[in-house]
């Protein structure tokens, strides 16, 4: 009789041990569950991570900035699915009211703004610096030039190299075709332009494209045109503008007559993406484009 009982007694602490241990796995197995495992937690962070920025963008303004500003949109867009952005051109002193009105999110000018528009509340941000140097043939001796001689030299005032201290040659203009970015620019800065319409003279040699320029003034002894900064080579001379040269740090300290800032104008607090598209051309990806387009970064 004592062993029937010992045995019931062993058998009943080995049930109970069975259901604890049971109940534990149980209890063990289902926090394994709600703990979120490691792959999943890496997943959620690199997808708050990867979450762009979203909602529209309008920009307005320079002509000039115009197809830079629509290329970084372009790389910025590919990067963040939910953001459209629209870029207009207009003219800058379009893009600065289109700014200060509202009808922008954001203003875009390819020169500095005036007194009264600096007063008008708009935060300037400079996104990169447009420098173009006037060349001539390597074997020209003219090395420098006023800015008021460059003038008349492209308005066909001035036709011989002797007039400004050079050979008794007639002087050949070269200059861009109409619609240039380069040319627009280097025209309004030299006031080469009345009404819009350009006053260049009739008989410049009109060039596709800076490499074009580039080798026409190489093979032309009498020649003169102007480049985007970034083309130029030994190939050239670059003529010094009412004494300084044409180079990055020039350019960056506004001692070189002719340059100009492109500006991103916003009033107010900005949209988030409108801070985010700012911050990534000021970025080093933004400014990598901004170089491979030969302007003068900022960063």
């Amino acid at each position: 009789m004592r062993k029937l009982t010992s045995l019931k007694s062993l058998i009943l602490v080995l049930a109970v041990l069975f259901a604890m241990t049971t109940l534990f796995a149980a209890c063990g197995q289902k926090a394994e569950e709600t703990k979120p495992s490691e792959t999943t937690k890496a997943a959620e962070t690199k997808k708050e991570e990867t979450k762009g920025v979203e909602g529209n963008i309008i920009i307005a303004g320079s002509t000039s900035v115009q197809p830079l500003a629509q290329e970084l949109a372009d790389k910025f867009m590919e990067a963040n699915k939910g953001v459209k952005i629209d870029v207009q051109g207009g003219g800058s002193s379009a893009g600065v009211k289109a700014a200060i009105d509202g009808t922008a999110d954001i203003g875009t000018s390819s020169r500095d703004l005036k007194e009264e528009e600096k007063n008008s509340g708009l935060t300037e941000t400079v996104i990169c610096l447009d420098g173009i140097a006037v060349v001539v043939n390597p074997k020209n001796t003219v090395s420098d030039l006023k800015k008021d001689d460059i003038t008349k030299i492209f308005l066909g005032e001035i036709k011989n190299w002797k007039e400004v201290g050079g050979p008794d040659k007639n002087i050949v203009v070269v200059s861009r075709e109409a619609g240039s970015g380069t040319r627009g620019a280097f025209e309004e800065l030299l006031k080469l332009e009345k009404d819009k319409k350009s006053l260049l003279v009739s008989t410049a040699l009109i060039q596709e494209g800076n490499g074009a320029v580039k080798a026409a003034v190489a093979s032309k002894e009498d020649a003169i045109g102007y480049v985007s900064l970034g083309y130029l080579d030994n190939t050239l001379k670059a003529v010094k503008v009412d004494g300084v040269e044409c180079s990055e740090d020039t350019i960056k300290a506004k001692k070189y007559a002719i340059s100009r800032p492109f500006l991103m104008l916003t009033k107010g607090e900005m949209k988030p993406q409108v801070k985010a598209f700012i911050d990534y051309i000021l970025s080093g990806k933004g400014q990598e484009t901004i170089k491979a387009k030969h302007y003068i970064t900022v960063k």
